[in-house]
């Protein structure tokens, strides 16, 4: 049986929605500051399924660790962007290594939308070397160790991040309540 639209719950996306918004290194007519990267992986149902047309939105400081609404952000870095999944279940997001503020340790927040979710996910991706190592008041309120690990994007290649969601199931992806 194939599934349609009749039998499942959407959201369902056009291609459009995502619109060019994966490079959050160029705004403005400017370029980001800071060490440019690609944040990609996968997103996967339960039983290691790949999601299709699964959209991830992205929001984060910039390389010194500013939101882009505060004066002193980077002009070129756009600080939010969107993405979405393809039939394998990979998403591919240009940004750069977020700076640390206060007492939080680089991160990015991710949303995600997916067909046949009733509400929003909402996680933190977090860029240590070392995560056992990393106090975060976010990163505390997980208290599994396992599931702690789960939250850091782990350094594939030079400039390359690689960080996979796993919507439900064994090796869950830590959501938090937005």
């Amino acid at each position: 049986m194939v599934v349609s639209p009749y039998c499942t719950i959407g959201p369902f996306f056009p291609a459009s929605f995502v619109g060019g918004h994966d490079d959050l290194t160029h705004f403005r007519g400017g370029t980001a500051r800071g060490q440019h990267i690609v944040l990609s992986g996968r997103v996967l149902q339960e039983g290691g399924v790949p999601t299709r047309n699964t959209i991830l939105e992205i929001w984060q400081p910039d390389a010194n660790g500013i939101f882009s609404s505060c004066p002193d952000a980077d002009p070129g870095f756009s600080g939010w962007g969107r993405a979405r999944t393809d039939a394998e279940g990979w998403y591919r997001i240009r940004t750069v290594v977020p700076g640390s503020y206060g007492d939080r340790c680089p991160h990015a927040n991710l949303m995600i939308l997916a067909i046949g979710l009733t509400h929003r996910l909402v996680t933190t991706v977090f860029f240590a070397d070392d995560p056992d190592t990393v106090r975060d008041p976010v990163l505390d309120c997980v208290a599994d160790v396992a599931a702690r690990r789960r939250l850091f994007a782990r350094r594939e290649n030079a400039g390359e991040y690689r960080f996979d969601l796993i919507l439900r199931g064994e090796n869950e992806t830590p959501f938090f309540l937005d």
